[in-house]
């Protein structure tokens, strides 16, 4: 699939854990007795995040505001520059996340985004997207990938609940091309992986008890903004070469 035939609206609640090994082996129990492998179970997902030359919106979202959005490009596993990959806006307020993107090829993705040729087909979404890179005057920050599992509920419920468990998290902010492979730094802990419970509503009981006796807590973790404090930390400044 290519171009701009794939638009997708997206609103939910977000929650992340951070798990190691024995916690994560204990749990799966509980989660094999009403959730079973979604319909694609596995994935690389690599992520370009946008950020302006002073890097607002990472800092912005480290001081944890009511009110944060971010701008990516997201491919599932390494992209050839025929693929698909999406263009997506994130805004997260009162605790519920909004996701707004369109697909384009990886050739059309970073001919925009590298030098501001705008793809054939600008729909509403679209639109939202260059406002907001003119806006800030976005250029490519940091990519972010990882290595995902991904659950469905067995029997389907209002509530539409997903939950992903993602490994082996890497950055790196040079070399920003998703056709270029994704490789980095480990962001995480070895024996750690990073949990997300997502739904529209409500989370099921027997995993909430499960989780409190597993000392299994939510915590407010920023994939990009955990890569920025990283290299802020080790260089102390960040290159934008891509």
């Amino acid at each position: 699939m290519t171009g701009t035939q794939y638009i997708a609206n997206f609103e939910r609640f977000e929650k992340k854990y951070i798990m190691n090994t024995e916690q994560m082996q204990l749990l799966r129990p509980v989660l094999d007795s009403f959730m079973q492998p979604d319909l694609y179970p596995t994935s690389t997902n690599c992520s370009i995040y946008m950020d302006t030359e002073d890097h607002l919106l990472v800092r912005r979202s480290i001081s944890k505001p009511d009110y944060k959005e971010k701008l990516r490009l997201r491919s599932y596993g390494t992209p050839g520059r025929e693929d698909t990959v999406f263009l997506e806006i994130k805004k997260k307020t009162g605790g519920i996340v909004y996701k707004r993107r369109i697909s384009l090829t990886a050739s059309e993705a970073m001919d925009y985004l590298l030098h501001g040729i705008p793809p054939c087909n600008h729909g509403q979404i679209m639109k939202e997207i260059d406002w907001m890179v003119k806006r800030y005057e976005l250029r490519p920050s940091i990519m972010i990938s990882y290595d995902r599992v991904s659950y469905a509920e067995i029997t389907p419920s209002p509530n539409s609940l997903r939950i992903t468990i993602d490994r082996n998290l890497r950055y790196r902010d040079t070399d920003l091309d998703l056709c270029h492979g994704d490789y980095g730094e480990p962001l995480t802990a070895p024996g750690t992986c990073l949990m997300e419970l997502k739904t529209a509503r409500a989370l099921p009981l027997p995993l909430l008890h499960a989780m409190s006796a597993l000392h299994i807590r939510p915590i407010s973790f920023s994939k990009v903004g955990e890569a920025y404090q990283k290299i802020m930390t080790t260089d102390g400044s960040m290159s934008l070469a891509v």
